[in-house]
């Protein structure tokens, strides 16, 4: 059984900080207003739950064809989200809006999700780490996607529909919140090995 704790920990912390899903969502709500800025936000749902399947074969097809690198992927697990702890720390708010172009469509929402790399390491970590070492079931599986698929399309729409008062209260308290944030995950890396 996995560490609970640790595994939404780390969903929660990963899905709401700032990456391309949420700041984008973010910014197509304050050009276009929240219910027009909703075909972009599904897009990334209907993509990351794309990513998220692809991630679990992947993850599922490795532990069936070698089953001795659970260590290995958990250290590898381990050093990532060790890695993204320290990029949350050390981060800035954002200052501009880094998506003048930004387009405001189903697909473009989730072509995103192919080449967003924090996304598509976190479907690998995630299903690698927490989920495939515990449980085989294809069925549950795909309900853990489900659920992780949920989470961050609950945290794009935070960050759409409260971008603007979000994105002040980030740069008020941007240290505080990275520190609690990054420690989260640390603990979630070393509880890996508990």
């Amino acid at each position: 059984m996995p560490n609970l704790t640790a595994f939404f920990s780390y969903v929660i912390v990963t899905t709401f900080t700032p990456g391309p899903n949420t700041i984008m969502s973010m910014s197509n709500a304050a050009k276009y207003g929240f219910k027009k800025s909703l075909p972009f936000i599904f897009g990334v749902f209907a993509g990351f739950i794309t990513i998220l399947a692809l991630s679990g074969i992947f993850s599922l097809s490795l532990y069936k064809i070698v089953p001795s690198i659970k260590p290995i992927m958990t250290t590898i697990g381990a050093v990532y989200i060790l890695y993204l702890a320290w990029k949350i720390y050390k981060s800035e708010p954002n200052t501009d809006n880094d998506y003048e172009k930004a387009t405001n469509t189903f697909i473009s929402g989730m072509l995103l999700q192919f080449v967003n790399i924090k996304g598509i390491l976190f479907c690998l970590t995630t299903l690698s780490t927490f989920i495939i070492p515990y449980y085989r079931s294809v069925f549950e599986i795909i309900l853990f996607c489900i659920a992780i698929s949920f989470v961050a399309l609950i945290s794009n729409l935070c960050w759409s529909l409260f971008g603007s008062l979000f994105q002040r209260f980030i740069r008020k308290n941007n240290k505080m919140i990275n520190t609690i944030m990054a420690l989260l995950l640390v603990y979630c890396a070393v509880s890996l090995f508990l």
